[in-house]
């Protein structure tokens, strides 16, 4: 099972994340499959970078954002535009 997840990186008291596509089944800061965006807690504005195109590609193919993931796309509005065409998917008429 693919999952979306944060993967550690910085220093010490000073965290910077990266948010990534990864077997369920890998450490924390395992080998990733794809690098979806940056997360910043640091900063007050811009804190998170994503890349929109790649994200909505692994939500589509089925990967599992966490809690932490799910919440950050939802600041972003990517998971509104994820679950607006996952309907129009569903509602479209089948041939």
């Amino acid at each position: 099972m693919v999952k979306i997840r944060l993967m550690r990186m910085g220093r010490v008291h000073y965290p910077l994340y990266r948010i990534v596509a990864v077997d369920s089944r890998v450490k924390r800061n395992g080998k990733y499959i794809a690098l979806i965006g940056h997360l910043n807690p640091a900063l007050k504005e811009n804190k998170c970078k994503l890349d929109e195109t790649v994200a909505l590609d692994w939500l589509n193919k089925g990967a599992i954002p966490t809690d932490t993931v799910r919440s950050l796309f939802s600041e972003s509005g990517l998971w509104k535009k994820f679950i607006e065409s996952k309907n129009k998917k569903e509602t479209s008429p089948k041939k």
